[in-house]
């Protein structure tokens, strides 16, 4: 096999001593650290009562508190409005308004809880079932859906919100968070990426590459794979033979959790503690949450030519906005004023997109040359110079018929 590079045996130490010392704060073993809980970590039950200690799932070195009534009741509004949002998106496609559009209907939560658990300064490359995630991340609305309308570019600036684009390649987008991450690392700077992916994408090549590359440099990513039980039509079990994919995370060196998707106190509670290890150096973490998408993956599919409707009726009793609702409620956080106000904000915002996306948009030609390349070619020069004389000659005979 060789001669192993020298230093080889040191930076091998240095990982081990990393993790044994990550470990070691938490008073527990490496591999009770870098496991999973036995289960999925659950605070309400699927009623909205909170669920006793005992029964949360927790254990030595990954318990988690209660998020604050505050914070809770300022997710359950983004959860509404996220709803409301997911509905009047897949009107809109009915009515020609958008190209296309997969609906989160039913992982509301796992939306909201990504966008609220992170930093002014954190990144959020999400993937393109996260729109309600984008918006929850204070990203206008119309802005979000530019990209499903057909249009030429994703609709907003990354750099301004630090959110990546959607990503419709699969998987893509996780190389791009830990990039960013990579990036930010070096320069010194407190930044925590959330990098967004399905149950199918932990299949591809670049899932692998994106998790072992934050894990030997020990880079601030909190990978968020939202389980959601097909990759289109392709269920969990044609995925993986492993014990769940939050157990994925042990093969390249960092600690997986496992949490109830459709429990937006336990996705605050988990993927807030996920970013605080990232920030304070203790490197990567993979964070699964079990869900379901209640509709068809795009409106293009047919989710009866593979799933059966009373599997769809089992999760419908799992609704995280009914859940969240009955908690706040027998608590005294929400009351019929508040639910009045969350509703009226939630029309709003379907308002806000029913205007945007009415609204024809007037295609500018030139916008082909235009972002190709900083300095354009010859050949690309003449295309241009092309079509604007075809376009003015067009004009001009349009004008002269009307004489």
């Amino acid at each position: 096999m060789g001669t192993p590079p020298i230093g080889a045996d040191a930076r091998e130490e240095d990982r081990a001593a990393y993790l044994d010392e990550t470990a070691r704060k938490f008073g527990i073993s490496l591999e009770d650290y870098l496991l999973p809980t036995d289960g999925s970590i659950r605070i309400l039950d699927e009623t909205g009562a909170l669920r006793p200690v005992g029964e949360q799932g927790t254990a030595p070195g990954h318990e988690y508190p209660l998020p604050e009534a505050a914070d809770l009741l300022a997710a359950y509004e983004a959860l509404v409005v996220g709803r409301r949002v997911n509905d009047q998106n897949s009107a809109l496609v009915r009515q020609g308004r958008m190209a296309v559009y997969p609906s989160s209907h039913g992982q509301e939560a796992c939306q909201v809880a990504a966008a609220l658990c992170l930093g002014a300064d954190d990144w959020m490359f999400p993937t393109y079932r996260d729109s309600v995630a984008v918006m929850t991340k204070g990203i206008d609305p119309v802005e979000t859906m530019t990209l499903f309308r057909g249009d030429w570019h994703g609709g907003y600036d990354p750099k301004k919100y630090k959110v990546g684009i959607q990503s419709t390649p699969l998987t893509t987008q996780l190389l791009h968070g830990v990039g960013v991450a990579h990036a930010a690392k070096l320069r010194g700077e407190d930044t925590v990426v959330l990098a967004m992916c399905g149950d199918g994408a932990t299949s591809e090549g670049d899932f692998h590459e994106a998790l072992n590359f934050a894990a030997v440099f020990k880079l601030p990513v909190v990978f968020f794979v939202q389980n959601n039980q097909y990759a289109i039509s392709v269920p969990l079990a044609h995925q993986t033979a492993a014990p769940s994919l939050a157990h994925k995370a042990v093969g390249y060196g960092m600690a997986g959790e496992r949490v109830d998707g459709n429990d937006l106190v336990a996705l605050l509670a988990v993927l807030r503690r996920a970013v605080r290890l990232a920030r304070d150096g203790h490197g990567p973490l993979l964070v699964e949450a079990h869900t379901y998408r209640m509709q068809a993956h795009t409106n293009a599919d047919d989710a009866t030519r593979y799933r059966q409707d009373a599997e769809v009726q089992e999760w419908l009793a799992k609704d995280p906005v009914t859940r969240m609702r009955a908690y706040l409620r027998s608590e005294s956080v929400l009351d019929d004023a508040g639910e009045a106000r969350i509703a009226e904000a939630a029309e709003a915002m379907a308002t806000r997109l029913r205007d945007g996306l009415n609204e024809d948009v007037a295609p500018d030609p030139e916008d082909l040359f235009r972002y190709v390349f900083t300095e354009p070619t010859t050949q690309l020069q003449e295309q241009r110079a092309r079509l604007v004389d075809e376009l003015a000659r067009d004009a001009a005979t349009e004008t002269e018929g009307t004489r």
